[in-house]
């Protein structure tokens, strides 16, 4: 599987390593060391919260996967664009999904998060600099919440569970555009471009689908295998995960069946505006057949017309022409086919 380019010319600012250690009592944070520092600062009787940002550093990845003896299908499946998954091995675990940050301009600003989970560590690695869990981070220091009195499994939920709740904020993000386009086709408002922001609303649904639906697999799979490195007290946690992913695969649904209605919708109001223009041209084309019939028969170069000679003659066509016009217009809205 070939690598892909992780980082772009945008994103790309150079690694970033933080190492966060803690426990009930003591709390520190460092980010200003080397990879080879850094990785002398684990204790082991904390739990240790490693994050890289950035991933074309391979001295910095090498220098990792030989302190934690990570396998090499592993750094593989760190470096390679791949499918939310979860997977044990003997001395870690580890999980890989897709961190959603927003929709700019119709496309998602995304990049993958993978995670080891070890007995007294837990290692992220991120494609781009930036994250969400500033505020978690924060709540670490703080002592707030459950974390400080927890392990390094229960981190790992707190983390999936940002991630997870953010897809929340993007699948609304599509919502709220979905309401706009439906409120343009019922006011009769729509055009080509439409027809390409629905078309992108589609895109859009299919990439959150192939990112979502492997999430609700990965974390099936880490309650039900009564893994090591997951005490049975955090895995209700992660069921609770589980019931959001798959609350979010049931929305997903429905806003796929909304854009394929909007589809629908806008193609019947393009026709139906196409057969309006049709019908008034119909229409013009009906009434314009007798007159152009009656002016056909005296543009005729015959000597013996009557009518041409006649004093009152062209007046007379004239009307005759004017009443013929409006007596099928009115017979037309009589029969209501306008």
């Amino acid at each position: 599987m070939s690598k892909k380019n992780i980082l772009t010319s945008e994103t790309q600012t150079g690694e970033i390593l933080e190492l966060i250690t803690y426990n009930r009592d003591e709390y520190e944070k460092l980010d200003n060391l080397s990879i080879q520092d850094l990785l002398t600062e684990i204790k082991p009787d904390r739990v240790n919260w490693l994050n890289v940002d950035g991933l074309e550093n391979i001295e910095i990845i090498q220098a990792i996967q030989q302190h934690f003896n990570l396998h090499a299908l592993l750094i593989e499946d760190v470096l390679d664009d791949q499918r939310p998954k979860s997977e044990e091995y003997d001395e870690y675990l580890f999980f890989t999904l897709k961190m959603l940050h927003s929709i700019k301009v119709g496309y998602i600003d995304y990049e993958q998060i993978s995670f080891v989970l070890g007995h007294n560590y837990l290692i992220s690695f991120q494609e781009k600099e930036g994250d969400l869990f500033d505020a978690f981070r924060n709540r670490i220091r703080l002592d707030q919440g459950r974390v400080r009195k927890k392990g390094p499994d229960y981190l790992l939920y707190r983390l999936i569970d940002i991630i997870v709740d953010n897809y929340y904020t993007v699948l609304d993000n599509v919502g709220e555009r979905i309401e706009r386009i439906e409120e343009e086709l019922a006011e009769g408002k729509t055009s080509q471009f439409t027809f390409q922001r629905i078309q992108r609303i589609r895109k859009e649904l299919i990439y959150l689908r192939k990112a979502v639906y492997p999430v609700r697999d990965a974390l099936s799979k880490l309650i039900k295998d009564d893994s090591p490195f997951i005490q049975a007290e955090t895995t209700r946690f992660f069921a609770d995960v589980y019931d959001h992913v798959v609350h979010l695969i049931d929305s997903l649904e429905t806003y796929q069946d909304l854009t394929a209605s909007l589809l629908d919708i806008h193609i019947n109001t393009q026709n139906n505006q196409l057969n309006n223009v049709i019908k008034v041209l119909t229409i013009i084309s009906t009434i314009f057949i007798p007159l152009t019939f009656i002016v056909g028969i005296y543009g005729m170069n015959f000597d013996y017309m009557p009518e041409l000679r006649w004093k009152y003659g062209y007046p007379t066509v004239m009307l005759v022409m004017f009443v013929l016009a409006v007596g099928m217009l009115i017979y037309f809205k009589v029969k209501k086919w306008f």
